[in-house]
């Protein structure tokens, strides 16, 4: 965090929106200490950036003799496909899985992933969970002014697993202090740099063996499903919502509880 107030996207920021940003990091540590003492998992969710599959210039060195022969430009119409690595770093456990999805990044998208992490692993890892603590950016695909993901956090985790799901987000402009952002996502930058993503495979392979000294390890799948741009969630939809608010920072701290009935 910049002291002086200036956010890492270069804004100066006023005096409230410093005493805010204060607040929430403090608020979510203490959060984050409360989920701990009460076994609830902690996990870190975000995009990593989107990649063109195919014989691209990926940036960084590989120790070689000769480099590697690439496209000379980056046209959409060269690639195969898109990589979107949607990722859940577990927090408490120190270990990450990534789903790559192929279509959009979309909410529907990442609560879906974050069910599979939670059917795939999750429950397996912490049976007697019945809450879930999410850290998330404010902006993108789980970002704290969309409708449709506070929904689907409805609909697939909280009504069909029972979960109670709290969610804080970082303020805009700091979300390299979400934990999967220097935990998760620049090891895998640092493991696949100078490499072509010329397939799938390779990219799924790359990001699968990554690891650290810590012992981080990282699980990988692949989602080929389509996902829907902009899909629209009426008022009334958001009423059925079972949404509480936190007094600290309502917009960015919040409880999803599932329906009775």
């Amino acid at each position: 965090m910049n002291h002086k107030g200036i956010s890492s996207g270069g804004k100066i920021l006023t005096k409230e929106e410093k005493i805010d940003r204060n607040n929430q990091f403090d608020y979510i540590a203490k959060l984050r200490e409360k989920s701990a003492e009460n076994k609830i998992p902690i996990i870190s969710v975000d995009t990593k950036k989107k990649e063109k599959v195919g014989n691209f210039k990926n940036e960084g060195a590989t120790y070689e003799r000769q480099g590697k022969s690439t496209y000379d430009h980056d046209f959409e119409s060269y690639a195969i496909g898109k990589f979107i690595p949607y990722g859940v770093y577990d927090a408490v456990c120190n270990l990450g899985t990534i789903f790559g999805g192929v279509s959009a990044d979309t909410p529907l998208f990442a609560v879906e992933v974050i069910e599979k992490w939670w059917r795939y692993e999750g429950e397996k890892r912490y049976p007697k969970a019945h809450s879930i603590y999410i850290l998330a950016d404010a902006g993108g695909s789980n970002g704290c002014r969309s409708r449709a993901w506070k929904y689907e956090i409805q609909n697939k985790l909280c009504d069909i697993h029972g979960l109670s799901v709290t969610i804080s987000h970082y303020p805009a402009g700091v979300s390299k202090w979400n934990p999967i952002e220097h935990r998760l996502f620049s090891e895998i930058s640092k493991n696949w740099q100078g490499e072509p993503l010329v397939c799938y495979e390779k990219a799924l392979n790359f990001t699968k063996i990554t690891k650290t000294s810590t012992g981080m390890k990282v699980k990988v799948h692949l989602v080929d499903k389509y996902y829907e741009k902009n899909v629209t969630i009426s008022d009334r939809e958001m009423e059925s919502i079972s949404l509480k608010r936190h007094h600290v920072l309502p917009k960015l701290n919040y409880t999803i509880t599932p329906r009775i009935g």
